[in-house]
């Protein structure tokens, strides 16, 4: 019996709302722009959040990054034409890394150059990643020809490389890929193995590869092409003296990463004279993203809220005008027994309805935007749950709160005054 008067009484609201269709149609856009702003915001800021965490994650959370980089007074000096830059970690510093930390699991050194490769008349310059067989458990890629490299290859010192699917398919095109000899520079390397990368940047941190990579043993790396990196500059040729470019470090616990990290810079001032390195731990970088993620969609929300909040004011002041047009009726139903609190809910009803029909429409607007935005920007948008239900659950409170005065005032209206109200 209950459901069936609270089924007839949302009925009659409906009809009432039918009467000024234009009206009710007004109102709730204020509800419709508000929920719509609020879902399309939310999704532009979880799709860019995303994006950025997972690049962070694909560093690992349980690794440091370890780069060298020159340091401020080799920046200043570094014009002058005869001058050679030396700056960055050492194959000692790998050594030290490696073996005074109880807690670190593994280590990959990197050796970093640029040189031409070649297949009969087809050219392309690769990054050269002088590294170690545990490189591709600290970046694990997906494996989709051949194999990586092995401690074998390091023992042998053997020329060998694995490649990048970019690099393969440009320098190799329809050939076979594995066991087809590169030229590199001006030695030759057996292709063993093709690998997937991913390329981007995490924050300040580079992603360790790149799609143009071709990995081989840092020996090989070593012995083949030196220390002393040569580049061409507007200015003029441009040399450095690097030993290692990167170390990759894998710790066993992620709760003891920052402290590890601390460790090692601590460690690497006392035997560098300049601040020639750089310490990176992504999990410090993740923790930063994710709570600026949360304080991003703070205010998005905030934001999309205030429209949220001005569809309220809109549905109050249309109900307190439809009280003042309504008065006689009121007066009716008061005098044939109709109790204040049946007048309230029928009029919450309304608003209800106003509310939540707009927060419907706006749902569809909301996601439609995103939609747009992805489809003409390219931009990442992800519409999750919790941005459809909070807005619509908003709009549905915010038609309860602001329709709740109207309502009272209403139930408020002196019976016999209403029925000679015209």
């Amino acid at each position: 019996m209950r459901q069936t008067r609270i089924a007839r009484n949302i009925w009659l609201g409906i009809e009432n709302l039918l009467l000024h269709k234009l009206r009710s149609f007004l109102t709730m856009l204020g509800v419709v722009f508000g929920v719509g702003s609020v879902v399309a915001m939310l999704s532009v800021g979880e799709g860019a959040s995303k994006e950025a965490l997972e690049q962070i994650r694909k560093l690992g959370s349980n690794n440091i990054i370890v780069s060298s980089k020159k340091s401020a007074e080799e920046e200043a000096t570094s014009t002058e034409h005869s001058h050679m830059s030396i700056y960055g970690l050492t194959y000692e510093d790998y050594r030290r890394i490696a073996s005074n930390f109880s807690n670190i699991q593994q280590t990959a050194p990197v050796k970093l150059t640029r040189k031409d490769s070649r297949v009969r008349e087809r050219v392309l310059e690769l990054r050269i990643v002088g590294t170690t067989p545990e490189w591709f458990k600290l970046v694990p890629r997906e494996i989709l020809a051949g194999r990586v490299l092995l401690a074998s290859d390091q023992e042998k010192q053997a020329p060998v490389a694995v490649l990048t699917e970019f690099g393969a398919r440009k320098i190799l095109a329809t050939e076979s890929t594995v066991g087809r000899t590169v030229r590199i520079g001006s030695d030759q390397f057996e292709v063993i193995g093709i690998v997937k990368s991913e390329s981007g940047q995490a924050g300040n941190i580079q992603i360790p590869d790149q799609e143009v990579d071709a990995y081989i043993p840092i020996e090989v790396a070593q012995r083949y092409f030196g220390d002393i990196f040569t580049k061409r500059t507007s200015g003029g040729d441009e040399s450095e003296r690097v030993e290692l470019h990167q170390v990759i470090v894998q710790v066993d616990d992620p709760k003891k990463v920052e402290a590890i990290a601390a460790g090692i810079e601590r460690m690497l001032q006392m035997f560098h004279k300049k601040q020639d390195y750089a310490v990176s731990v992504p999990l410090a970088l993740l923790k930063q993203a994710e709570a600026m993620k949360r304080r991003f969609n703070i205010v998005l929300g905030s934001i999309a809220g205030i429209s949220l909040l001005v569809g309220g004011i809109g549905i109050m002041n249309i109900m307190l005008a439809s009280v003042t047009e309504r008065t006689r009726e009121i007066g009716i139903r008061r005098a044939i027994g109709a109790k204040r609190r049946q007048i309230i809910f029928q009029f919450l009803i309304e608003t209800v309805v106003l509310s939540t029909m707009g927060g419907l429409i706006g749902l569809g607007v909301g996601t439609l935007i995103p939609f747009l935005i992805t489809y003409f920007s390219g931009m990442i948008t992800l519409i999750t749950l919790k941005g459809i239900l909070v807005p619509l659950l908003i709009s549905m409170t915010i038609g309860i709160l602001f329709g709740l005065y109207p309502a009272v005032h209403a139930a408020k209206v002196d019976p016999i005054v209403a029925l000679r109200h015209e």
